[in-house]
């Protein structure tokens, strides 16, 4: 017999992604537990993904098909139109060139049911020519006594792997679209900091993560500006929690230069002396400065 479909709204934001919106939507189609409903948000795309979409509905069966185009953006403000088009107590993510394995949804609300969680996320593969590697978030997620300063230090929730509770999304501010890279990481800063917002990360790999050209670790400089924003922006949020700020930013500023250093094995060694003297300067920040304010889409 059908299943009742979860009270989900899948939300995908596409920006010329003929060559995979195919393939992802083929893997909610195969979850063991269907959701009630797929918004697609098209970013202005200048190739074939509208179509392609559009023309998925019968293989989607009762999940309802929503595809909306809109002027591009920014992958932010098309997940921000797809939250507002969501009808669903639920919401999860899914990028257009990535993939869920057929149990995430099955899985990922049976976890939200066990506990008054906002948010429930797990495990990925890295999907790549050389084949897949577990990426271990669950590890992460239980190796701080406070699991937000292990989020803020490491962030190890990705946005594919993330079912919440649409209203608190709303409730945070949901995407900020000035950031240029890592909107989904601040969104979770940001959904998560009321320690009353209970969240967890449980340990099994429901999706895939596939390595696109063009893709926001490609952006390194960039995604540097952005992280480290961010990474002041929490800065009050540590220290409401009891955890030690200045050391969990200078943790923080470490990881976003490893981070590069990893993504720009050429320029490895500009990295780790950028990051000794950002560290500083960011330190120098935090205790001297302004916190930067969130800003969001109202």
């Amino acid at each position: 017999m059908p299943r009742d479909p979860a009270p989900v709204s899948v939300i995908i934001p596409a920006y010329n992604a003929a060559l995979s919106i195919g393939r992802a939507l083929a893997s909610v189609a195969a979850q063991s537990l269907p959701a009630a409903e797929v918004i697609i948000v098209d970013d202005g795309s200048t190739d074939s993904t509208v179509d392609i979409a559009s023309a998925q509905q019968d293989i989607l069966g009762t999940t309802r098909l929503v595809v909306v185009r809109q002027q591009n953006q920014g992958a932010g403000a098309a997940r921000n139109r797809a939250l507002a088009e969501a009808s669903q107590p639920y919401v999860a993510f899914l990028d257009a060139d990535d993939e869920w394995l057929p149990a995430k949804l099955e899985r990922a609300m049976a976890v939200m049911a066990e506990d008054d969680y906002v948010l429930v996320a797990h495990d990925y593969m890295d999907t790549s020519e050389a084949g897949d590697t577990h990426i271990d978030c669950a590890g992460r997620f239980q190796a701080n006594t406070d699991p937000y300063v292990g989020l803020y230090i490491k962030g190890y929730i990705p946005s594919i792997s993330v079912v919440a509770r649409r209203a608190a999304v709303v409730a945070a501010g949901g995407f900020d679209e000035t950031l240029r890279n890592a909107q989904d990481f601040e969104l979770w800063l940001a959904l998560l900091a009321d320690p009353a917002h209970k969240f967890t990360v449980f340990g099994e790999a429901l999706a895939r993560y596939h390595h696109t050209a063009g893709s926001i670790m490609t952006h390194t400089d960039r995604r540097i500006t952005c992280c480290t924003e961010i990474a002041l922006r929490y800065v009050p949020a540590l220290r409401a929690r009891g955890a030690a700020p200045l050391k969990a930013l200078l943790m923080r500023i470490a990881v976003i230069y490893i981070e590069a250093a990893r993504a720009r094995p050429d320029a490895r060694l500009q990295y780790a002396m950028r990051g000794i003297v950002g560290g500083a300067h960011i330190l120098l920040r935090a205790i001297f400065s302004d916190t930067p304010a969130r800003k969001v889409a109202r």
